[in-house]
């Protein structure tokens, strides 16, 4: 799936780059179909090509600020995903993995709404979901010019950093003063261009509808980013607005949200060569990426994260199969462990395929080559290679230790992230008697806020799953990292149990109060510092946080090289193929994609159709195996060919494939056919497309959707919602 559950961009292996205030951007000339295409310059760049390829709508239907147009439709939705307005009453469709986590927290064992589904019959009985917003784009503003003029050939790169913030924030403070929009200046092509983008953030986000996981998720991990595939993967939300139209909390004089446009939804259904456009908020791409940076990933990043990832899932997978209860309460832990875990697995096996190291070894060569054909040129760009090969081999020792700290110690037991959450109430603690008296409301408020964050935290926690995940993850740690970067509290606990992991969890589990919902209540019944200093679990988080932005600190130090050899590299690569067009990487904004729908040859004899059908969830059923149940429902349709208007030629269409170049957050993009119309919602890529974030492959990647009839055919048969389909507007 391609949620960016990274929150934090999953896509970006180092640990190191998020702390660059400039985002790294690079370019790619085009091949078919390659692009994520920025919405905004359409006109200028592809307007041609699309129209030639079936495009039915003007650059000024896809994005205006002056009429509707389709952008007012697409939002991003929540913190990774992409969502669609499908109704004139803000009636939203987006993947059922990118609203898991809050169907998950509906969830009970007497409403498994994971199990049955969830259908809202009226608007009465949408769920409201707390913290959840979506956000909608209102305009674009090139404002490279006004950045530009500021910058300087002399500045260093941390100088050029400090002044595109400090021209930024000037830029974005007036684009949205007196109103209630926020804006952003994003850098596109490594800082040569800058955009202003200004949204329209909405914070009633209701669930109306999710199918159960036994449809919207068939096949589960075992098909994540596979094809063929059988799964409805969508759920549907509304957006609310204030009875005067604008964004507002929860409140139950909320009414529906009226958008300036929304998608209407086709029953004409695909076939092989049809026009696909996609429109969404892809996250992270590095198709500039070097082998120096390829080769990191092929020997660190990827290899940690499976060996560590694929010990934490295991022990999950044991803990699910035990009962209901528990495969609900780490439904949605194992979901977000597993996506990228497997994901590395696709992305190493398509770097040796298509042997993309020797590939970008051969860019590399002709790079250099074209420096020395002229003076000026090796002046300019002499350095670049040398300044990014330098650069990942100097931070390489501690990339490996961060990235098993975040894997092992912060994300490995639950205890960790939890834990911290109680410093500030510590320091509130530790203050003198009179600002003691003083703060005594912050305090108070401090202890309500974390009495909600522990409800939660426990609610779907498991304790001897927690502590088996520790013990195996703090043994992998121990065994695998130089003891130079063990967490103090790590070292010392070695020494104190005689390098005994084991002892050690069970010593901590049965102390301390972030293990125990009963300790921690007790604690917060009369918290005192000192029960937080003296809690070994206190101990640990700070100490292993502590640990990390000590690393952090130590590896800056290459970041302004890494920063100034890569924009180097792109700005040279890019000077040396002039003659062709080139798109910015993705970097969260909203892109336009365009292809055709097709399948692919896989190898050898082996060759790939662009549809499934139903009969494919049969064939793969399996009632042992909770990733391939099918409800008896739906069985009964299949088996009476009762498939409504919504089948064709006697089989119900369940997803097909397109050669648009998607990433990580286009999970929920609405895919339409050259009218902007609604015809498929995507939600994966292939497996042989695995590199897509490094290197498009043109022959083989592709991208995943579940057909809208299929969609709809689930909506009307299983859920019985009809009430739904009558709202949108459902075209022939």
């Amino acid at each position: 799936m391609l949620s960016k559950t990274f929150k934090h961009s999953t896509m970006k292996k180092s640990f190191l780059i998020p702390l660059m205030a400039v985002v790294l951007m690079f370019a790619h000339p085009a091949k078919a179909d390659e692009g994520m295409w920025m919405v905004n310059l359409l006109n200028k760049l592809n307007q041609g090509e699309l129209t030639k390829m079936g495009l039915r709508l003007s650059s000024e239907d896809i994005y205006s600020i002056n009429q509707s147009s389709l952008k007012d439709a697409i939002v991003i939705f929540g913190g990774g995903c992409t969502g669609e307005i499908i109704s004139d009453q803000g009636l939203l469709l987006t993947n059922m993995h990118c609203g898991y986590g809050r169907i998950q927290s509906h969830t009970t064992v007497e409403n498994d709404y994971l199990k049955n589904g969830f259908w809202a019959r009226s608007m009465d009985e949408e769920l409201a979901n707390p913290g959840l917003s979506v956000r909608f784009l209102k305009r674009i503003e090139d404002v490279t010019k006004l950045v530009n003029s500021r910058l300087t050939g002399d500045m260093n790169e941390q100088q050029r950093r400090a002044k595109i913030r400090q021209v930024s924030d000037r830029l974005e403070n007036q684009a949205v003063e007196g109103t209630h929009f926020n804006a952003t200046v994003r850098p596109f092509y490594e800082g040569n261009e800058f955009y202003l983008f200004v949204y329209e953030t909405f914070r009633d986000v209701r669930l109306v509808a999710s199918p159960p996981t036994s449809i919207g998720d068939f096949g589960s991990l075992t098909d994540n980013w596979m094809w063929p595939r059988h799964k409805a993967d969508f759920a549907m939300f509304r957006v609310y607005m204030s009875p005067d139209g604008k964004p507002a909390k929860y409140s139950p004089d909320n009414v529906p949200y009226q958008p300036g446009h929304h998608l209407p939804v086709s029953m004409e259904g695909v076939k092989e060569g049809d026009f696909a456009m996609i429109m969404g908020y892809p996250g992270n791409t590095d198709r500039f990426m070097t082998s120096y940076g390829i080769r990191e990933l092929m020997e660190v990043s990827h290899p940690n994260r499976i060996k560590i990832r694929g010990r934490k899932l295991e022990i999950m997978n044991e803990t699910m199969n035990q009962s209901p209860e528990h495969r609900i309460m780490y439904a949605s832990k194992y979901k977000g462990t597993s996506n990228y875990w497997k994901y590395s697995i696709g992305q190493m096996e398509g770097f040796e395929r298509i042997d993309l190291l020797s590939e970008r070894k051969t860019l590399e060569k002709d790079f250099l080559r074209w420096i020395n054909g002229r003076r000026r040129r090796e002046e300019r760009y002499g350095e670049t290679l040398e300044l990014i090969r330098t650069a990942y081999e100097s931070r390489r020792p501690y990339e490996n230790a961060g990235q098993y700290i975040r894997e092992c110690l912060l994300s490995g037991p639950e205890f960790t992230r939890f834990a911290v959450q109680t410093n500030e109430l510590k320091s509130l603690l530790e203050q003198s008697f009179v600002k003691r008296l003083f703060n005594s409301k912050e305090r108070k408020k401090q202890v309500a806020n974390l009495r909600s964050y522990g409800k939660r935290h426990f609610r779907d926690y498991h304790r001897p799953t927690d502590q088996k995940i520790a013990a195996a993850l703090l043994t992998l740690f121990k065994e695998d990292v130089d003891s130079k970067y063990y967490p103090e509290a790590f070292a010392k606990a070695l020494d104190e149990y005689n390098g005994d992991v084991q002892a050690y969890v069970d010593d901590l589990y049965s102390r301390s109060i972030f293990t125990d919902r009963d300790r921690y209540e007790a604690f917060l019944d009369d918290p005192h510092a000192g029960k937080l200093s003296s809690d070994p679990a206190f101990r640990f988080a700070n100490s292993v946080y502590s640990s990390y932005y000590r690393l952090r600190s130590m590896a800056s130090q290459y970041d302004n090289q890494l920063q100034k050899g890569q924009r180097l590299f792109v700005k040279g690569v890019t000077d040396m193929q002039s003659d062709k067009t080139f798109y910015p990487d993705a970097n969260g904004t909203m892109r336009l994609t365009y292809g055709k729908v097709g399948g692919y040859k896989v190898k050898d004899a082996v060759r790939y159709r662009y549809y499934t059908t139903l009969e494919g969830v049969m064939e793969k059923e399996d009632p042992d195996n909770y990733e391939f149940i099918v409800p008896d429902r739906l069985k009964e349709l299949y088996q009476a060919k009762d498939y409504g208007p919504y089948g064709e030629d006697g089989q119900m269409p369940v997803c097909f494939i397109t050669n648009n170049d998607i990433t990580g957050g286009n999970s929920g993009s609405p895919v339409m056919n050259g009218k902007g119309e609604l015809i498929g919602l995507a939600f994966d890529s292939n497996w042989e497309g695995m590199t897509g974030d490094i290197e498009y492959a043109e022959e083989t990647q592709k991208t995943v959707c579940t057909d809208i009839r299929y969609l709809l055919f689930i909506l009307d048969k299983i859920g019985e919602v009809d009430w739904l389909i009558e709202e949108m507007d459902v075209v022939n």
